[in-house]
């Protein structure tokens, strides 16, 4: 099988040698071309017809985001992952690529073997049907279900709303919670698998469009309805009871399934917290993330909900999770935020007031 043919783009010399030697070093990859200004990446995407490619956000000539603007006319498909330097200022620019079509992006400057952890199981995972499966990444597998445990058939209450997320989740974060009538009914959780400023960035970002309070969460928050809670990058998030109330904690305990947040460390702790009285979505994402402990909370009669694979960048954390049978529905992108208010009016703690 030939391998993936990956365009390496970024103003930086060292920067561009590292990312080739990494790729050049994976039999699954292959340097087809590199470009150091934001021109030369147009012409040799149309010369070169890569696979995918790295983008600096930063570039000379053409930035990084009218680089991607110029992209989606010459080669809309082309998958790109974004190499953004980890400060305020690009971190914003690298979500604001998301918006614009980028596929995924990593922090730099990172040590030499945490950039080639990020990147290079990114690079394969965008462009599955030339590479060889990697661990954790989950390509192939059929969706089991729960056919026989509808929505409406509930009959115990929702307390929480778990969401895990990884490559691709930013934009459908925004959509889903963009599109949303009205705050939820209970709090919301959400693991999403990116670097700690991009994190504070993008709950910002979240708290702006639409009606669900967004915070980047921290040690020792009380949970509120109608709240969302990010985990902050480079750091798990877990729920505990104090009394009454339930509150946040974060640690830096070790990566799991090669994740720090991990989906699968807050479904452990809420299943301790609520039991099965939850509420799961497992959205576009490489690997498999959350599905042990989806699967774990469905035994105890939580409701799972996934993204369908043909709204996902990437299958894998979706199609994972769905292959423990633990999934009630695989959902498009778009119908996620009307299915989400369904199932929370009807099971939810109090009523949306807002919701007809």
């Amino acid at each position: 099988m030939a391998p993936i043919r990956v365009l390496v783009c970024d103003d930086d010399v060292a920067v561009r040698r590292m990312i080739a030697e990494m790729v050049d070093r994976d039999p699954d990859l292959e340097v087809c071309g590199i470009a150091g200004d934001g021109a030369d990446v147009v012409r040799k995407v149309e010369a070169l017809q890569p696979d995918i490619a790295t983008l600096a956000v930063e570039m000379p000539v053409m930035g990084g985001l009218e680089i991607l603007r110029n992209l989606r006319t010459v080669r809309p498909s082309l998958p790109v992952v974004m190499v953004s330097a980890l400060t305020p200022e690009g971190s914003g620019a690298a979500l604001d690529a998301l918006s614009l079509g980028a596929a995924d992006c990593v922090g730099s400057p990172l040590e030499a073997d945490r950039l080639d952890a990020e990147l290079i199981p990114r690079l394969k995972a965008l462009v599955p049907g030339k590479a060889r499966p990697v661990p954790g990444v989950v390509f192939g597998g059929g969706p089991g279900s729960r056919t026989d445990e509808a929505f409406g058939a509930r009959t115990t209450q929702i307390d929480a709303l778990l969401i895990a997320s990884s490559t691709g989740g930013p934009v459908a974060l925004e959509s889903v919670f963009g599109a949303l009538r009205g705050p939820l009914p209970v709090p919301t959780l959400v693991v999403q698998h990116i670097p700690p400023v991009f994190s504070e960035m993008l709950a910002a970002r979240l708290d702006q469009v639409g009606p669900t309070r967004f915070v980047h969460a921290e040690a020792g928050m009380t949970l509120e309805p109608g709240t969302a809670y990010l985990a902050p990058g480079g750091r798990h998030l877990t729920v505990q009871r104090d009394g009454a109330e339930v509150v946040l904690g974060t640690n830096e305990g070790p990566r799991v399934n090669g994740c720090r947040p991990a989906a699968d460390v807050l479904f452990e702790s809420a299943e301790s917290v609520w039991g099965g009285n939850l509420l799961c979505a497992v959205l576009t994402g490489m690997g498999h993330d959350g599905a042990e402990g989806a699967r774990r909370l469905a035994d105890l009669g939580a409701s799972v909900i996934a993204q369908d694979q043909g709204s996902s960048v990437v299958h894998g954390m979706p199609r994972a999770v769905a292959a423990t049978g633990a999934v009630n529905e695989m959902v498009a992108l778009d119908e996620l935020p009307s299915r989400l208010e369904t199932w929370l009016t009807r099971h939810g703690r109090r009523p949306v007031s807002s919701l007809g």
